[in-house]
């Protein structure tokens, strides 16, 4: 038996027997589609929240309660939650020349109501000069006031994913809203942003701090302050500025360590690559199990292949069929069905990245490296675990294969 007349002999074995051809390839079909709609939803949510994050500006830097520690683990000790506090944002503004502004904010889920219709959001509290500073247009009506939020005026500023689900294509301009129970007016609507998942900057309504501090939660602490600088080469002189700044006013000691975090965007980004790479890394190796399974799936086929058609290896054998030729008739067999596995998974895993782009809200992207790396890998599980039955059917003695019923 040549190559050829091997190939065409394993490929008519497979399409006699289609259905447990194909439930045998169901693992790498499974194994590989998952492996490449993760890895591209990992990929597509990052590059989404990578977006977003440079959509900002690079003169950021944000301030968060915590203490962190030796290798960037943040540790968020008891109480430290409202060791932020609105004279610590003013005293930022006022005390460092590299600050443009410091805004300080506050946020938390609530319920808001309009006539019959309720959404889960994120409510934030802060000042009006969020708007420049973070760089959320109000793009129909208007941003609230200082008069406004000196007075904590029920006034608030919606978000799109907020307008579409309340107010379904009713103008919202000027409308009652009720946040936790309360009645607030909107005068404001947010440009639209995009995105989805990690806080969508599209789902949620800005109330002025004092608003958010008096009326909503109940509380005299905020959650973060955004320090916008003036520009990128004062990056530094800023970070020590309010470093010193906020330990001197939370009278921390010299030996003390900060009870609060400066990061800037480039810190933001590489932290959430990490995390972000960490969590794809998992969840593909998870689905890679897939494939091993399916691997395992095809050997368990494979011999009960072998032991079904003893009795035509030894009529094979006893026409001059060597070792090496039976072996690579029940190889090609194996690769056949991991390969076919393969190709079928890789249309799987595009048509689910497909699936999740027009139905989702996360846009996808698919890696052509996790394509061929896992289509690879797909054909070594095949070569493997079909080498035992391969070799186990080369090893099959003539007299016993031909006298087996």
């Amino acid at each position: 038996m040549n190559f050829k007349e091997s190939f065409l002999t394993s490929i008519g074995a497979l399409v006699a027997n289609k259905l447990r051809a194909l439930l045998t390839m169901l693992g790498v079909i499974i194994g590989v589609g998952a492996v490449i709609t993760m890895i591209a939803i990992g990929e597509g949510a990052q590059r989404s929240v990578m977006e977003r994050i440079q959509s900002l500006g690079s003169n950021l830097l944000f301030i968060s309660p915590g203490a962190q520690r030796g290798g960037g683990v943040v540790v968020i000790q008891f109480g430290t939650s409202q060791r932020l506090r609105l004279s610590d944002a003013e005293a930022i503004t006022k005390g460092s020349p590299a600050v443009e502004a410091a805004v300080p904010e506050f946020s938390r889920n609530a319920q808001v109501k309009y006539e019959n219709r309720n959404w889960n959001t994120r409510v934030l509290g802060t000042t009006p000069d969020y708007e420049w500073v973070r760089n959320f247009v109000v793009v129909e009506g208007r941003y609230f006031t200082a008069a406004e939020e000196k007075s904590a005026a029920k006034v608030c500023v919606l978000g799109s994913t907020v307008v579409e689900n309340l107010f379904l294509g009713v103008d919202p301009l000027g409308a009652t809203i009720r946040i936790g129970g309360q009645s607030f007016q909107v005068i404001g609507l947010l440009e639209t942003k995009g995105g989805s998942g990690w806080q969508n900057p599209d789902d949620q309504i800005i109330v002025p701090l004092s608003t958010a501090q008096r009326r909503l939660f109940g509380v005299d602490f905020i959650s973060n302050i955004t320090a916008k600088v003036l520009d990128d080469k004062q990056m530094d002189a800023a970070f020590l500025d309010i470093e010193r700044i906020l330990r001197r006013e939370h009278k921390l000691r010299e030996e003390q360590d900060n009870d609060f975090i400066i990061r800037n965007q480039a810190d933001i980004i590489t932290t959430f690559q990490e995390t972000q790479q960490t969590f794809t890394f998992l969840l593909a190796g998870i689905a890679a199990v897939s494939l091993v399974v399916g691997g395992i799936g095809i050997m368990n086929i494979m011999i009960v292949s072998v032991t079904e058609r003893t009795r035509e290896i030894g009529i094979r054998k006893a026409i001059g069929a060597r070792k090496k030729d039976i072996m690579t008739q029940f190889l090609i067999e194996s690769v056949a069905l991991s390969v076919t596995g393969g190709l079928l998974g890789i249309l799987t895993g595009v048509g689910a990245s497909y699936l999740i782009t027009t139905y989702g809200n996360l846009t996808p992207m698919i890696s052509i490296n996790a394509v061929v790396v896992s289509f690879l890998f797909a054909t070594m599980v095949g070569i493997f675990f079909g080498i035992y039955p391969a070799w186990k059917a080369a090893q099959a003695d003539i007299i016993e294969a031909l006298r087996y019923e």
